[in-house]
């Protein structure tokens, strides 16, 4: 082998190269021994054995710091000539050179440069072949060092390392008979599988092979000649050595068996050396099967960018973990090394796990949870020599252990600890390597259940949470089940106790019900007993993510409640991550299925409420008038001493939020934190980002509460916008546009707001007048932040359409010239956002017939639709849909003048720019299409008449048929079918008679009788019931094609594999049996006979879906559908009235079958109705 021969030829000889000169620009240390090192030639004797071993001895012993450091090629040329002057025959000078390699280095922290480690890693290897096992564990220390972080340099070495019969494989064996070699080996193989980015990892043989050695490493019991410090070392490093093949090598747990196999050995050392524990777990834990669920994400509505349950500044941000380099040792040498730290706090509160080996993410982004069920993965309990005094915590400070507690034994428990944080590290990677529902199936291994009575509480991350001594590893447990929690909502949405159960089995909804009450009831007595400020904040973070998961409104209340009361005191806690924190979780209690009738009450409280339940350990508030201080600005005083109208008292959660924002900050919170800036008389800036988020997501899910403070919240928008700090003018800008969002809800037709309790819109008026006045316009002219410019924007538009048209005239003109303007801008954001902002602008009653406006909103739009960014185009292509709509209510005003003042250039250049955009990406092509048919609704016989449109109109239509072919998104599809309905509401278009008539009949049959999505089929015969004419179906082949195709629709209105379509199936049939009775009303006798036809083999089927349209009261998916059951029947009647006039062909009976068809439904349905309505005078003798 290639490094058995360089360490054959190492011994005799001269070296290969001259012996580099000492590096000039090093330390006078430094240069003197590698001067001394030169100058040594190989010798094997006594003497010179001696002078090597003192050389080695300074070179270690040097500090290296104080001369400005060593080069790292330097350090790696030094090692070279040093591993030339030694023989491998001389065991003690090969043990010391490799404590010189580990230790250079290890303190240096360099990474070997490609040409030296190859000579290097020869060498080593060569050594471990051929020297004394006595040294093994100091070789193996070097190995580990040179390989660290450089695994993918070592790719001709891994045969002889990672082979069958490889090095580090024999001596990593179960069977090795010395544990630190065991242990040294282990580690060896833990820092080649560390990944470096942009480097190639190990190929997945090697993974495998790793992954099993690591995982017989954490299976195996100690054996009786190991100590427990190296036991827990051991752990560590496999520990370590998976966590780097998740993270770095992206490896996928696919088979149940293996992924079974590591979470069993991570629950098992998650929990070593806990005291007064002793877990038995099986080999391999198996999942609960799962009901079948929908596993598609749930849709997020569009929402301001910061989450509920993250604290601000923290939302989709993964800080990568950067290794140490003084983790190329072992952890007997450097306690650090491996140990899993909960780094300080910083602005969000984030606590990080990280540990030295692994190069990977802290974040919490996982969108995935577990399952709470009753099988194999099942409840392992508590062994019987378990106590509730051994559960003490040793340690009430904020270090691991208190002093007292010293000597071995401390040692060996910060050791035992380490293992629990390596192990939940790990399965914290585990989480992200798999699928949400995969580890839905181990939800109940993990998670806490409510016990049975007299049962023994199952062993959980809870437990660790509740019971470990250390905050460092409860921190980690609770980052963990953050992890578990976080986008659980879909699978946590079955759960469900809001009434009792009595039956034989446990259904599954209940059994996840119980398991959100016991994290509710484990997670607030944790609150309670933590005394670490890190681990609060944890706490208080896992809390808010199970707030923002769980179904509320499925389970029994006062959840919310209890947490509610126990979260009040810590908004006052000397830490302002654990403030930060209190009001994320008062963030995800107000948004999370907002409203709630529960959290509605919790806002109308009296402040003190809740408040002297809280344990005597934990800060309390002040008195509940605390922030009743004088306002910073005299435009605040009278908003704030009057309680909202119709409550007794104030909204305490509103007040504290404007407190915190407004007011300078108590001298009980600690000054020097971090996020507030030096000298800065307010609260910390997290805390003030976070109070405005409060205030966003109470405006959004409880505007009821919100509104009664809508000028008091305008003075701290203005406030806020008119600050240096983009943050906080960024949030107040999100403040005011849902404040707006919530002004227009409540004004909209369909708002279940009582007209008395809106706010009237004189008050809106001037709410909207103080923000135009104030800092609003200078924050959409702020260049050098253009995210707070799009933000303005999307404030800008929330003005009430009944609020703007009485506000100044020249407000009004000042909004419009800001938007007009912005619209050029180079910025992609405020572009998209500026787009947006004029397609509702549009539709302004008070703006929309206003012809230069609506042309000039045109041109921009048009020019926004040529936008290189999908974003933009996607926002123009919605808003230019939106100006086509105004378009068609501008047609349909008595008054004609917009329709003659309207450019026909511009509705040209509208046409091919709808037409292009048709033909972009789903997100932009669904509003082009809805703007095509309405364009083409609009087009006037003076547009018509004209050659240039003639070809224009053929070209739009082709692409109206091409998008309802075609097997594009269903929301596109939808409105093609919609813009094609549209279409034919245009008599001045030749329908009926152009050669696009049959293409775009027989796109629309085709997609009633055959699309998946029922809501397509249903736009589809909406479509085509809508010509008025029956010139305008065409031929009589024409009319029949359609007349089969609805009965072949209605005939296979329940044929779906879907489910979800299945509540679309009455929506379907009543818009077909709509079209069909349409159809009948407008046939000629022409049309007839095959009408005869496909009754005689189909009557049945369509006479009962007609009689069940007549008698149901389920609405037509059109606005056009009739709405009552006198209405349905009168179009019977109507069909029924015209048939009966139609002069049949001679000889065809098809007339008297018809009239009987219809005269049999009617009666029928009369008598069933208990009605008895003369049919006379309806039919001819």
């Amino acid at each position: 082998m290639a490094a058995v021969q360089i360490a054959d030829s190492l011994p005799c000889g001269p070296s290969r190269e001259a012996a580099r000169e000492p590096p000039p620009k090093q330390g006078p240390g430094f240069r003197r021994l590698w001067a001394r090192l030169c100058a040594l030639r190989p010798d094997d004797s006594s003497s010179a054995r001696t002078e090597i071993h003192l050389l080695f001895d300074q070179l270690i012993s040097e500090n290296y710091s104080e001369h400005g450091g060593v080069a790292p090629e330097d350090v790696s040329a030094l090692l070279v000539q040093a591993c030339r002057l030694v023989h491998l025959n001389q065991n003690h000078l090969v043990s010391k050179l490799s404590q010189l390699i580990h230790h250079l280095l290890n303190r240096l922290q360099v990474i070997v440069d490609e040409q030296n480690l190859d000579f290097l890693l020869s060498y080593t290897i060569s050594a471990i072949q051929q020297c004394s096992s006595w040294t093994h564990v100091e070789i193996l220390q070097a190995l580990a060092a040179l390989v660290y972080c450089n695994g993918s340099k070592c790719q001709k070495y891994l045969p002889e390392l990672l082979g069958k019969s490889g090095l580090l494989m024999k001596l990593s064996e179960p069977a090795q008979s010395d544990p630190e070699v065991r242990r040294a080996a282990v580690h060896c193989m833990a820092n080649l599988c560390l990944s470096v980015p942009g480097q190639p990892y190990l190929d997945e043989p090697y993974q495998n092979i790793c992954f099993q050695a690591f995982l017989t490493t954490l299976q195996s019991p100690k054996s009786c000649d190991m100590d427990d410090i190296t036991f827990c070392m051991l752990l560590q490093n496999a520990l370590k050595g998976i966590q780097s093949l998740l993270n770095g090598g992206k490896m996928k747990l696919t088979q149940t068996d293996k992924l079974g196999a590591l979470l069993a050995v991570l629950k098992k050392s998650m929990f070593h050396g806990l005291p007064g524990l002793n877990l038995e777990m099986p080999m391999v834990l198996y999942p609960t099967l799962l009901p079948q669920y929908d596993g598609r994400p749930p849709a997020k509505p569009q929402q301001s960018e910061s989450s509920t349950s993250q604290p601000t500044g923290n939302k989709k941000k993964k800080s990568k973990v950067k290794p140490k380099k003084v983790q190329h040792g072992d952890e007997e040498e450097d306690e650090s090394s491996g140990e899993m730290e909960v780094s300080p706090v910083t602005g969000s509160g984030t606590v990080s796990l990280h540990e030295g080996n692994t190069q990977g993410s802290s974040s919490l982004g996982i969108q995935s949870l577990a399952l709470n069920g009753s099988g194999a993965a099942g409840k392992d309990r508590v062994s019987s020599s378990f106590s509730s005094s051994s559960w003490k915590r040793v340690s009430s400070s904020e270090s691991d252990y208190s002093d007292a507690e010293g000597g071995m034994q401390s040692k060996m428990r910060s050791y035992q600890a380490k293992v629990r944080q390596g192990a939940l590290a790990c399965f914290l990677s585990t989480i992200k390597s798999i699928e949400k529902k995969v580890l839905y199936g181990y939800w109940s291994a993990f998670v806490p259940d409510t016990p049975e009575l007299g049962s023994p509480q199952s062993v959980s991350l809870m437990t660790l949470t509740l019971k470990d001594p250390s905050p460092k590893t409860r921190a980690c447990a609770l980052q963990v089940l953050s992890a578990i929690l976080e986008g659980s909502k879909q699978f946590l949405s079955v759960a469900e106790d809001t009434s009792d159960h009595r039956r034989a089995f446990t259904p599954f909804s209940v059994m996840i019900a119980s398991s959100i009450r016991e994290l509710h009831r484990c997670l607030l007595l944790a609150l309670v007993a933590e005394s670490s400020s890190q681990t609060l904040t944890q706490i208080i973070k896992c809390l808010a993510n199970l707030v923002s998961n769980a179904p509320y409104n499925r389970l029994k209340l006062s959840l919310l409640t209890k947490v509610w009361n126990q979260i009040k005191p810590y908004i006052r806690h000397k830490d302002v991550n654990v403030r930060v924190s209190s009001l994320t979780l008062l963030g995800a209690i107000v948004s999370t299925h907002a409203p709630l009738p529960e959290v509605q009450l919790l806002l109308q409280q009296p402040c003190s409420s809740g408040l002297s339940n809280s344990s005597s350990a934990t800060p309390r508030l002040s008195p509940p008038d605390w922030w009743k201080k004088a306002p910073s600005g005299p435009s605040l005083e009278e908003a704030t001493v009057n309680s909202p109208r119709g409550s007794s008292e104030p909204c305490w959660l509103i007040r504290l939020c404007i407190s915190i924002v407004v007011l300078p900050r108590e001298d009980s919170c600690s000054g020097g934190e971090a996020g507030s800036a030096a000298g800065s008389t307010y609260e910390p800036s997290p805390m003030r980002l976070e109070a405005l988020q409060v205030l966003a997501h109470l405006a959004r899910g409880y505007f009821s509460t919100a509104r009664v403070y809508l000028m008091e919240l305008g003075e701290v928008i203005c406030k806020c916008m008119g600050e240096a700090d983009p943050s906080i003018q960024l949030h107040g800008a999100k403040l005011l546009e849902e404040l707006g969002t919530g002004l227009i809800q409540q004004y909209k037709p369909d708002s279940t707001t009582a007209p008395d309790q809106r706010v009237p819109v004189t008050l809106v008026v001037m709410f909207w007048t103080m923000m135009l006045n104030g800092p609003l316009p200078r924050a959409l002219q702020n260049s050098e932040h253009p995210t707070l410019q799009a933000s303005a924007c999307d404030a800008l538009s929330s003005i009430l359409p009944e609020a703007f048209s009485d506000l100044p005239n020249d407000r009004q003109i000042l909004c419009i010239t800001m938007l007009l303007g912005l619209n050029d801008s180079k910025n992609r954001l405020v572009k998209a956002a500026t787009s947006r902002a004029l397609g509702v602008y549009v539709l302004f009653p008070c703006l929309r017939q206003d012809v230069i406006f609506v042309a000039d909103t045109a041109n921009a739009i048009l020019m926004s639709l040529q936008d290189k960014s999908l974003n933009v185009r996607t926002k123009a292509a919605w808003s230019l849909g939106n100006l086509t709509d105004t378009l068609i209510v501008n047609m349909e005003t008595p008054d004609p003048s917009f329709q003659e003042e309207f450019s026909g250039l511009l509705l040209f250049k509208m046409l091919r720019s709808a037409i292009e955009a048709s033909k972009d990406k789903d997100k932009v092509k669904s509003n082009a299409v809805r703007a095509l048919g309405n364009l083409l609704h609009f087009l006037q016989p003076s547009h018509i008449e004209q050659p240039r449109f003639a070809e224009i109109i053929e070209e739009a239509i082709q692409a109206l048929i091409s998008t309802v072919l075609m097997e594009a998104a269903m929301k596109v599809r939808w409105n093609a079918c919609y813009a094609m309905g549209n279409v034919f509401k245009n008599p001045a278009l030749p329908l009926g008679t152009a050669p696009w008539t049959s293409q775009a009949y027989s796109a629309l049959t085709a997609v009633v009788t055959s699309c998946k999505n029922f809501k397509v089929r249903i736009k589809s015969a909406t479509a085509l019931s809508i010509p008025v004419k029956r010139e305008h179906y065409g031929s009589v082949e024409q009319y029949a094609q359609i007349w089969k195709a609805l009965v072949t629709a209605l005939q296979k209105s329940e044929d779906t594999t879907d489910f979800l379509e299945f509540k679309y199936c009455a929506s379907l049939r009543t818009q077909i049996c709509q079209a069909l009775i349409h159809l009948l009303s407008l046939a000629s006798a022409s049309d007839l006979p095959c009408i005869k036809e496909v009754l005689e083999l189909n009557g049945d089927m369509v006479r009962s879906y007609i009689l069940q349209f007549l008698k149901s009261e389920e609405e037509g998916d059109d606005s056009g559908a009739p709405h009552s059951l006198q209405e349905r029947d009168q179009m019977v009647k109507m069909a029924l009235e015209h048939i009966s006039g139609v002069q049949p062909l001679a000889g065809d009976t098809a007339k008297r079958v018809i009239m009987g068809f219809l005269e049999e439904i009617l009666t029928v349905y009369f008598d069933s109705a208990g009605s008895h309505v003369a049919l006379l005078g309806l039919t001819n003798p």
